[in-house]
């Protein structure tokens, strides 16, 4: 255990190891100490070796919320991952919180969403009448119906959804089964690619995954962005634009419309709810926009 009073001298090691070692800059090293003394402080009643990755997760929503950008978050990630591995290298700590913190750009950076009216024009869009346009609508539904990451869509199998109690289960990071909610317009289309479409990808060819190419095999994550962007287009879709926009929007939605925080997280799979809180700070500047345009005395 690190005792409070040689906290100071730790931190001056281990802007010696950076300097010597690593050879940064005295700008490098003043950012890294401010940035490590200002965790240190914030923590001042617990020894480093207690500190947990989710206790650093709400240090980040912490300054976050009190203005810090998300470049200066990013650089405090870094700054905290290289004290805390210089901690464990002098086994002074047992483990590292760092070790899985997640990178800043997902999170920390406010989402970009679509609203409901461009969600609307790119699901009412019409598809072409074939295989491959019947599977492309179904997919679009699943993805904003349940907040899938793409890399989970894609590996859908047959058996992952459940027609009867309108659920599908899927494996999220880190090999974590989840079982996530699918409505009745989502399970008709998955139903219609089903009996019209996923055949005819096949050609009587073998395999388990739900969602199959024209050679009869899992897509990749790569072909299904490329196929969502050309629905983007002509859903005149002109915003910044990705797969994980639907995820976004997904979970902003859920949330604007009386779903609880604990839930959405759930459903997304995040094994920390500061990570889903990111949501409630896109929901909470909608309504203030949305009050601002339409209030009398806005």
């Amino acid at each position: 255990m690190i005792k409070s009073l040689k906290m100071n001298d730790h931190i001056k090691k281990f802007l010696d190891y950076l300097s010597i070692e690593k050879g940064l800059s005295k700008n490098t090293l003043d950012a890294y100490e401010r940035d490590v003394k200002q965790c240190m402080l914030h923590f001042r009643t617990i020894s480093p070796d207690r500190i947990t990755r989710k206790d650093l997760l709400s240090f980040l929503v912490k300054i976050q919320d009190g203005g810090l950008s998300s470049r200066s978050i990013a650089r405090t990630i870094s700054s905290l991952r290289a004290f805390f591995r210089f901690l464990l290298m002098e086994k002074l700590i047992r483990e590292d919180p760092t070790d899985l913190l997640e990178s800043p750009r997902g999170w920390l950076k406010p989402p970009k969403i679509l609203n409901q009216k461009e969600v609307d024009n790119l699901l009412n869009l019409p598809k072409d009448n074939d295989p491959v346009g019947i599977r492309d609508d179904a997919m679009i539904e699943l993805l904003y119906a349940t907040g899938l990451r793409v890399s989970e869509l894609t590996s859908l199998k047959l058996e992952s959804i459940n027609f009867q109690s309108g659920f599908l289960i899927t494996l999220g990071k880190g090999a974590k089964e989840r079982i996530v909610p699918v409505g009745d317009v989502c399970l008709a289309k998955l139903k219609i690619y089903l009996k019209q479409s996923r055949s005819q990808l096949l050609k009587r060819r073998p395999c388990s995954i739900l969602f199959v190419n024209r050679s009869g095999q899992k897509m990749s994550r790569q072909a299904f962005w490329y196929r969502l962007k050309y629905y983007a287009r002509r859903a005149e879709i002109t915003k910044s634009f990705s797969p994980h926009t639907l995820r976004h929007s997904f979970a902003t939605h859920l949330l604007e419309r009386g779903a609880d925080l604990r839930s959405v997280q759930m459903m997304l799979g995040h094994s920390d709810i500061t990570t889903t809180q990111i949501y409630t700070h896109v929901a909470r500047e909608r309504l203030k926009k949305l009050h601002q345009e339409h209030h009398p005395r806005g």
